[in-house]
């Protein structure tokens, strides 16, 4: 529940800053996305084996710490440059995702385990006959 309310938070900024069509806001996700994970969301999914289904619903739990961290980061750096508009607010959201790069790389390398991985929360199978 966290990890929504701080992209709550996040998309409200967005909205208060000049980011108004639907687009914008999934572009800007899917910089943020892409800049901690190194995969747009579509090839999460993809990796996921996922089609319609929403993907946060079916990241493991460092995925969704790791997106959480990339999305707080951009909001306060976002704050902090008060950002406006959407190439403003697309700097900073490849800055708040290269933080949450950053220490997904460490701990990558700590462990020797990747962040990002195929496993879902529920099985393909499973996950279809839900939607």
């Amino acid at each position: 529940m966290l990890g929504v309310e701080i992209r709550n938070k996040l998309t409200d900024y967005w909205a208060d800053h000049g980011i108004e069509k639907r687009d914008e806001y999934a572009r800007l996700t899917n910089v943020i996305h892409r800049e901690w994970s190194g995969l747009t969301v579509k090839a999460h999914k993809k990796l996921k084996d996922l089609e319609m289904q929403n993907l946060r619903d079916h990241m493991s739990d460092a995925e969704i710490l790791f997106t959480a961290l990339a999305e707080l980061s951009t909001r306060h750096i976002s704050e902090k440059e008060k950002a406006e508009g959407y190439d403003q607010n697309e700097t900073t959201a490849r800055k708040g995702g290269r933080i949450s790069r950053d220490a997904r790389k460490a701990l990558e390398k700590q462990t020797g385990q990747k962040v990002v991985s195929p496993g879902n929360f529920l099985s393909t199978k499973e996950s279809k006959k839900l939607n």
